[in-house]
């Protein structure tokens, strides 16, 4: 079990969700969590809900100056900065070249660059050596996906940057890792249920049992967030860890 006592984090996208998820497991494990989301109402609810642990700060993660005032605000709140999770994304579900201008930029502009300036803002505070960043990407930013072809470049680019970012930071002793889920049962999944059934013409429920035997649960990727933020993964750096009950090892 991945022990986290004494440890201060960051959780972006933290509102509801994997965020929510991983804080509230960020928290059983023994660390102080502050939360962060462009919702400031739902952030504050779910701080509230998660006990005296948990602080809440809005946050646009589009915005360095936003990103710098959460980890600030996390350092007053707790002393410092042990772990920044990068979580907050979007998804648009439709084919390819039927995605808008504006659809493509606003997935690159939270997906990868709220990625990267979140780890920028983190290095401010983060100890060296022992600082740790985890990164959420998804099974689709290992593979082509239709219908999810802007997410899944968006997610690539996260496996990318955290690779980059993990072999850059290694000799300040700053370990960073990506995890990337298949279908979780959140609230993005539940939007996309329905566009998938049309679009494809199979019940969403029928396909993911097909593809990856279930559906996984948002604690589920909260174990390995974790784990990958203790010390007992002290020699992981620069991987992308799947969670996808064995979708990408199939062929068929």
């Amino acid at each position: 079990m991945a022990e986290l006592d004494g440890k201060r984090a960051l959780v972006t996208g933290g509102a509801q969700g994997l965020g929510k998820a991983i804080a509230a497991l960020f928290i059983k494990r023994g660390a102080q969590v502050m939360i962060s989301d462009i919702d400031e109402g739902g952030v504050k609810l779910t701080a509230d809900e998660l006990g005296e642990n948990c602080r809440a700060v809005k946050c646009d993660v589009t915005s360095a100056a936003e990103h710098a005032a959460a980890v600030q605000a996390t350092v007053d709140a707790f002393g410092g900065l042990d772990i920044m999770v990068n979580n907050a994304g979007i998804e648009v579900v439709k084919p390819l070249f039927h995605h808008t201008e504006e659809e493509f930029d606003a997935i690159y502009n939270i997906n990868v660059k709220g990625v990267w300036l979140g780890m920028q803002a983190a290095l401010a505070a983060l100890p060296q050596p022992g600082g740790v960043i985890v990164n959420m990407s998804s099974l689709a930013g290992l593979g082509g996906v239709p219908l999810f072809g802007a997410y899944s470049a968006s997610k690539a680019g996260v496996v990318q940057l955290t690779r980059a970012a993990a072999t850059e930071l290694k000799p300040m002793g700053i370990r960073i890792n990506a995890v990337c889920p298949a279908f979780i049962a959140t609230a993005m999944v539940d939007r996309l249920k329905p566009i998938v059934t049309e679009i494809v013409g199979v019940p969403f429920d029928d396909l993911a049992a097909l593809k990856q035997g279930r559906v996984g649960t948002p604690e589920e990727v909260a174990e390995m967030v974790a784990f990958l933020a203790s010390d007992e993964s002290s020699f992981c750096t620069g991987g992308a860890y799947v969670l996808d009950g064995g979708l990408q090892a199939g062929m068929l």
